[in-house]
């Protein structure tokens, strides 16, 4: 006899965004770049890095958002962060 075994959906480890991090990298790529000294190429690198870092800037802000509203309609309040 062989037993059936109900199989457990398996957990996706997502990455976990550090918004620090990721900022402190972009100022330092916007600063290399102000300064103009590097190659074109060098510069796509940095601009393309850029818009990574900006995403993964905004991925970071929008879960902490999403976790402040959870929080406070778990205590009867609400607030509306877009009419600011």
């Amino acid at each position: 006899m062989t037993k059936s075994v109900a199989k457990r959906p398996v957990k996706q480890k997502t990455k976990t965004i550090d918004f620090e991090s990721s900022l402190d990298e972009l100022e330092g790529l916007v600063d290399r770049m102000e300064q103009g000294d590097s190659s074109l190429e060098d510069s796509l690198k940095d601009f393309e890095r850029g818009i990574e870092l900006t995403r993964n800037c905004q991925t970071a802000l929008t879960e902490a958002e999403q976790k402040v509203q959870i929080l406070l309609k778990k205590n009867g309040d609400a607030v509306d962060f877009d009419s600011e």
